[in-house]
């Protein structure tokens, strides 16, 4: 595990990177959240994130995070940006203050199901495959209408807009036009829908450039704050 003091360097560095791509692209930094990606990386990169004032950090796996939160004291939220298993919605819904890797109307169902039998209202993001990569999850873009209409009917769910992941490739364009496309995407689908779908995740260490230049919100970053996973 990295010392503190460059976790604290990272991020600063990191700081710069958005407000550089944000005045890039005429947007304001503040518009812009930084999420630390915590997986693989001991309870002590969430107690990181909590001291340098983060709200919020990234988790990839249901077990990982549950067993790494019952070690932390840290006051952040929980987020559950890797693929969900449908016999692990009940264990997301319980533990992650935030699920932003829906991607069918069975997970939708089961979280809503479970969120209601907690008595809460789970905040969460469609996860759609805007790359059209066969090696990725999230749902096809001519599901995702369906997918919304779901999410708003779900009385125990909070749709807060959508999520994606852009093809490993060495050409940086297929980021950039991954990133447009979920961005094209969430316009048409809040005209169609009458919802906004404010938040839009995408962009990681190696692309958060393009990212934030279509209009990503939330960046979800490991790799360049933590280093290379444990």
């Amino acid at each position: 595990m990295i010392s503190f003091e460059l976790f604290e360097k990272r991020l600063a560095s990191l700081h710069e990177r958005i407000a550089a791509a944000c005045l890039s692209a005429s947007r304001k930094p503040s518009d812009v959240t930084l999420l630390p990606v915590t997986k693989t990386h001991p309870a002590a990169a969430v107690e990181y994130a909590a001291r340098a004032g983060l709200a919020a950090v990234g988790e990839n796996r249901v077990q990982e995070a549950v067993h790494k939160r019952s070690e932390c004291t840290a006051p952040v939220r929980w987020e559950l940006i890797g693929h969900l298993q449908s016999n692990k919605a009940k264990v997301a819904a319980t533990h992650f203050d935030r699920v932003q890797s829906v991607d069918s109307v069975k997970l939708l169902t089961l979280l809503d199901r479970a969120a209601g039998e907690l008595g809460r209202t789970l905040p969460v993001l469609l996860q759609i495959n805007a790359g059209h990569d066969p090696a990725k999850f999230g749902a096809e873009p001519e599901d995702a209408e369906r997918l919304v209409q779901a999410a708003l009917a779900l009385p125990h769910l909070r749709l807060d807009g959508l999520m994606t992941i852009a093809p490993l490739s060495d050409d940086p364009a297929v980021a950039g036009r991954t990133f447009a496309n979920l961005r094209a995407i969430r316009d048409d689908l809040a005209a169609r829908c009458g919802t906004p779908l404010a938040e839009l995740s995408m962009g990681m260490s190696g692309d958060l450039e393009a990212a934030i230049a279509a209009g990503s919100t939330c960046v979800r970053v490991g790799s360049a704050l933590y280093g290379e996973r444990e």
